[in-house]
């Protein structure tokens, strides 16, 4: 196996043909940023499909190269990991809509040779997921041995049950919902409204003016990320702590309106740092289809007729301290899965991490994850 296979491929792919969208119409052609790990094994059924969450993408366990940072899922993915190269045929594609690589808002409109900006189809989680199959299709593997993501990854993994059921022997959904709760859609649209809000958006047409409106989507980053950590992990990180100033090494209050709070400064740096590896329009996107995610009422409002005669086998992880997407909501899928007759296992993990806990040091996860991968083999 070579250095490329074992730690990460980066690849991009033009798909000529038009992927029919939800939202009506048509997209052509098909833009996907992708990365593999591993090689498929004689017959192809090693292969395995990550899918990758809101401001995630495709660099899942290589060195980002925009941040220089390493991988977002290193803990699950790498050598002597649940999902081990060694084992496994590892992809991991860009959703369609983001902006690292698949076509979104910041790609060229080859009608116009200018980025599509706001004219860019509104898309959908199911959009998604077709453009991922036709993907797999371009790499020769019709069967995966396994779909698992966290998150917005895990809205993929349902749909990719549901719309593809024969082309999944397992899957694994990680910290996940069936479909956005009313305060799911809440906590969005504060941040699509930072953004808009911004002078800088100029109606999303900012590419050009090289000026993106940085200040509203870092507001808009800040504002989700309180929602993926725990009253409990912030009370432990931070509490009511001040910051240290360079002027006051007490730490004094400032009576002001400067980051007197390290949990202030904290959100402040989440927001910055997120800036420069994200495009705003593409975050505009993705929380919509999010929002429009709603897997029951894709398939006549019952979301047991989604798995009806599935042979897939579940399993389903969720965090006793996920406030966005609570134990409940799992709980919800896995009854509508023993509805549906299909082979489901769940567990829910204690963790002090809240939400971003499926991307954190949960050893527990990698054992969940690493024992339902090895019995799906073979």
């Amino acid at each position: 196996m070579s250095e490329d296979q074992r730690f990460g491929l980066a690849r991009r792919v033009t798909l000529a043909d038009p992927l029919s969208l939800d939202g009506g119409g048509t997209l052509a052609p098909v833009e996907i940023g992708y990365e593999t790990y591993g090689a498929p094994n004689a017959d192809g059924s090693n292969a395995i499909l990550i899918c990758h969450a809101l401001t995630g993408d495709q660099h899942v366990a290589s060195v980002h190269p925009r941040t220089g940072k390493p991988g977002w899922w290193t803990r699950m993915v790498g050598p002597g990991k649940p999902i081990d190269p060694a084992r496994h045929f590892i992809v991991c594609a860009n959703v369609i809509g983001s902006c690292m690589g698949s076509s979104g808002p910041a790609t060229v409109d080859p009608a116009t040779g200018a980025p599509w900006s706001m004219r860019f189809p509104v898309i959908t989680i199911r959009d998604m997921v077709r453009a991922q199959a036709m993907l797999l299709d371009h790499l020769g593997i019709g069967r995966l041995q396994a779909v698992i993501g966290g998150s917005m990854g895990g809205m993929q993994v349902l749909e990719w049950a549901a719309t593809y059921p024969a082309r999944v022997r397992s899957v694994v959904v990680i910290a996940s919902a069936a479909r956005h709760s009313a305060q799911n859609i809440a906590f969005h649209e504060v941040g699509r409204q930072a953004i808009m809000a911004d002078p800088l958006w100029r109606g999303g047409d900012y590419y050009a003016a090289g000026e993106p409106p940085a200040a509203g989507l870092a507001v808009a980053r800040m504002a989700a990320h309180i929602t993926y950590l725990s009253e409990a992990g912030l009370t432990e990180k931070f509490g009511r702590r001040l910051q240290a100033r360079p002027d006051n090494l007490n730490g004094a209050k400032s009576f002001g309106f400067d980051a007197d709070f390290q949990v202030e400064s904290y959100l402040r740096h989440q927001g910055i740092s997120f800036v420069d590896r994200f495009d705003a329009n593409s975050y505009l996107y993705i929380t919509r289809a999010m929002d429009y995610f709603d897997l029951a009422e894709e398939h006549g409002g019952m979301l047991a007729n989604a798995f009806r005669g599935t042979t897939t086998r579940f399993c389903l992880v969720s965090f006793d301290t996920d406030w966005l997407y609570p134990t409940a909501e799992s709980r919800s899928v896995v009854h509508a899965l023993n509805a549906a007759g299909a082979a489901v296992s769940f567990v829910e993990l204690s963790s002090p991490f809240g939400h971003d806990a499926f991307l954190l040091d949960v050893p527990e996860l990698n054992r969940v994850v690493d024992g339902f991968v090895r019995a799906g083999e073979g």
